[in-house]
């Protein structure tokens, strides 16, 4: 097993499959007043960049939930904007801490701590991928669908860091996955062709949503702009307005389709309040499961 968690692609299939199969024991055990101290007396250092709700306080109930304790920094709060060298911060804080769990844009500085740290390194978020949270969303699909096996999986929208990890799960776990994206906004080209030499399933990008919603059994989606992306808004409202998952496009998919939404969600854009509030909408089990998941991930990465 790697020491790090940068992306889904540095695992093996088993490796990722054992981490999503605990984090189904511990979400159940939990419901069963189950106390897990497997943690205790660990401490992990969480480095956001960027803002976060649902990711910083998933990692830190995760954290606590295992009877460790956790640093949150912001950027304001740490040298990530200050001109320290990486290098110095990572060795530093491997000596206080047991994991550093760090949320910024570029996916070069998680590297960069991960190459002169002495503790894990765990990307909670960079503008490239965002394996994390796509780790709960397949323990969501899993969850409520037994398998992979025979679904059609489908990502609609933005090529974002989500759509790439979503790439990378594919490849990994060996299902195959169709994007629907705008011209100008498919997924990046290096982790696309990347994941289509490893997968032996189909990973297909169209640009016709309607096409690739037809008999899906998952449909993922997420906002249209993301953080950084803010003078854009208006832009991309208009290329993709098409794209919005509504009754009508969900109509497509499968009757038991399921709707996939890492949240926060814009209603009236990228989905409709009839989908996201409705039947086949998993959105706020997906949210729950990112802090199972963050334990799972945690427990095995911390020694």
């Amino acid at each position: 097993m790697q020491k790090h968690l940068l992306a889904l692609k540095d695992f093996e299939r088993s490796q990722l499959t054992a981490l999503v199969d605990r984090a189904l024991v511990l979400k159940k055990e939990a419901a069963q007043g189950v106390r897990h101290q497997s943690l205790a007396g660990r401490t992990i250092s969480m480095l956001f960049d960027k803002p976060s709700t649902r990711t910083r306080v998933s990692f830190e109930a995760a954290m606590y939930g295992l009877g460790g304790q956790v640093i949150h920094m912001s950027s304001k709060d740490c040298q990530l904007t200050r001109g320290e060298p990486l290098k110095d911060m990572a060795r530093v804080l491997a000596r206080y801490v047991q994991a550093i769990v760090v949320r910024t844009f570029g996916q070069h500085v998680v590297e960069e701590l991960a190459r002169y740290s002495g503790v894990p390194v765990i990307n909670a978020l960079t503008d490239l991928y965002h394996p994390c949270q796509v780790l709960s969303d397949v323990m969501t699909v899993l969850e409520k669908k037994g398998s992979f096996d025979q679904l059609k999986i489908v990502w609609l929208g933005d090529g974002n860091n989500m759509a790439n990890s979503w790439i990378e799960a594919a490849a990994v776990f060996g299902f195959p996955l169709t994007l629907a994206c705008p011209e100008g906004y498919a997924p990046d080209r290096r982790v696309l062709e990347a994941a289509r030499q490893r997968s032996q399933r189909p990973i297909t990008v169209l640009a016709d949503p309607a096409e690739a919603v037809r008999d899906a059994d998952v449909i993922n989606v997420d906002v249209w702009a993301s953080m950084g992306q803010e003078d854009e808004q208006e832009k991309r409202k208009q290329v993709f307005q098409a794209y919005q998952l509504n009754s009508e496009l969900l109509a497509r998919a499968n009757r038991e389709a399921v709707v996939l939404h890492c949240l926060p969600a814009h209603r009236g854009e990228e989905i409709t309040e009839e989908v996201l509030e409705g039947r086949q909408s998993v959105a706020f089990d997906q949210a729950e499961n990112k802090m199972h998941i963050h334990k799972a991930i945690l427990e095995h990465f911390i020694r």
